[in-house]
C-alpha cells in the first residue's frame, strides 16, 4: 500500500459489517425503545419535581395563613379564625395528596412503558 489515499480493504470490510449490523431492524427497534423510555422517564421525573415544588409552595402558603389566623385569633379572641386554620391545613393536605398521586402515576407509567422486547 504505497498510495496514502488507499484504504485497507479489511478496514472497509469492517466498516461495512458494522454499518449493516447497526441497520438491523431489531437493533433500531431496541435503540428507539430505549430512547423513548429515557424521554418518558425524564418527563416523569420533571413532573415529580414540579409536584414537589407545588407541595412546598402550598405548605408555605398554608403555614403563613395559619400563622396569621392564629395571631388574629389571639389578638381578637374571635373563634372564626379557627376555620381559616382548618382550611389552610386542608390546602396542605391536598398538596401532599396531589404529590403522592403524581408520583404513583409516574411510577405506573414507567413500569408499564414498552421497552421494545
Amino acid at each position: 500500500m504505497s498510495d496514502i489515499t488507499t484504504v485497507n480493504p479489511q478496514i472497509l470490510n469492517t466498516l461495512d459489517v458494522l454499518q449493516q449490523t447497526t441497520m438491523l431492524s431489531s437493533v433500531i427497534k431496541h435503540a428507539g425503545a430505549g430512547k423513548a423510555y429515557q424521554s418518558v422517564a425524564q418527563s416523569a421525573a420533571m413532573a415529580i419535581q414540579d409536584a414537589t415544588d407545588n407541595m412546598r409552595n402550598m405548605n408555605t402558603m398554608s403555614a403563613t395563613a395559619m400563622g396569621v389566623a392564629l395571631a388574629q385569633m389571639i389578638a381578637t379572641k374571635d373563634p372564626a379564625f379557627a376555620q381559616v386554620i382548618t382550611q389552610a391545613q386542608s390546602v396542605a393536605t391536598s398538596g401532599m395528596q396531589s404529590f403522592a398521586q403524581i408520583g404513583q402515576d409516574a411510577s405506573t407509567l414507567l413500569n408499564n412503558f414498552p421497552v421494545g422486547d
